[in-house]
């Protein structure tokens, strides 16, 4: 019995302890906009004033209110939102409290404590605990894509929730609460460098710029010569060609597997969407694939992906 009592002391001890750390940085939303009002949360990311958020909490409006567990209140601008992300940055117009630490998801294991903070059902300054139920998740956005390498998360989130943050056991917050999937099933977007640059390019100018490329597809295994080879198992079959994009004109077909983009490993849908990076817009990029039992390599002029669909 003492030693069950033990662990539910340290326990809470670290729940506490993240509480105490990271709620004074965490804002509760509220939002209006032409369709009514809504709620989120968000986290303070800087001294001078940006705050992070998901995209969706703040749709459709260009301010909201964010109000603090100390007391303090501050209207607060969108400076940027990225749907493909669903992250959105906002920048307070007075002062607020000092900034939450950023962590890294990708150092994240399953079954590792989490806590979330934000302002569920309107409460604010709510505090649940759980942990990492899985990694790497699709999360289906608004506007038809998908969001990848999500956490899974069993700490109770309800709507509100978003836009808040997840914590790790030092009270480095690891994401951002987007999504209740179900009972005890809470997904966030993860804090990692991908998303750092998408959260420096919000705030740096109030938009993302994407490369397009053109093509669907999904994870599939290599032969076992090309495994040989390259020193890995897996690439990704290309399940479908855009009509008119860089990937039909660069002479990507159907069937193709992808084994490399710019020299560098694909192993995954995720790793293809983390080379259509700005820098590649308008830039001659080799793609090499494994077609009719040989390696080819195509060049491809990503273009800027300018709409959502």
């Amino acid at each position: 019995m003492d030693t069950e009592q033990e662990a539910l002391d340290a326990y809470s001890r670290v729940v506490t302890g993240v509480a105490e750390q990271v709620l004074p940085s965490v804002a509760s939303l509220r939002v209006r906009t032409r369709r009514g009002e809504g709620a989120g949360s968000a986290s303070v990311l800087t001294e001078d004033g940006y705050l992070l958020t998901s995209a969706h909490v703040v749709e459709g409006a260009g301010q909201a209110e964010a109000a603090f567990v100390d007391g303090t209140e501050e209207d607060v601008d969108v400076v940027g939102r990225d749907q493909l992300s669903d992250l959105a940055v906002l920048r307070a117009r007075g002062p607020v409290p000092p900034p939450v630490r950023l962590g890294d998801a990708s150092r994240l294991r399953i079954g590792q404590l989490v806590v979330a903070l934000g302002n569920p059902l309107g409460l604010a300054g709510s505090v649940t605990a759980g942990i990492v139920s899985g990694l790497g998740r699709s999360l289906p956005t608004r506007r038809g894509r998908v969001v990848d390498e999500v956490i899974q998360t069993d700490a109770a989130l309800n709507p509100g929730n978003s836009g808040g943050a997840l914590a790790d056991s030092h009270g480095r917050v690891v994401g951002v609460n987007t999504a209740v999937a179900g009972v005890g099933v809470g997904l966030a977007v993860p804090i990692n460098s991908t998303t750092n640059q998408i959260i420096a390019a919000l705030m740096a100018g109030g938009r993302v710029r994407r490369a397009w490329l053109g093509i669907a597809g999904a994870p599939a295994p290599l032969p076992p010569a090309v495994r040989a080879k390259l020193g890995r198992r897996s690439g990704v079959r290309v399940a479908q060609v855009v009509s008119g994009s860089p990937a039909e004109v660069a002479g990507l077909r159907s069937g193709d597997i992808l084994v490399a983009v710019g020299g560098q490993p694909v192993v995954s849908t995720t790793t293809v969407q983390q080379r259509m990076v700005a820098d590649a817009i308008g830039r001659r990029v080799e793609i090499t694939v494994w077609r009719n039992g040989a390696l080819v390599d195509v060049i491809a002029v990503p273009r800027e992906l300018t709409e959502d669909p």
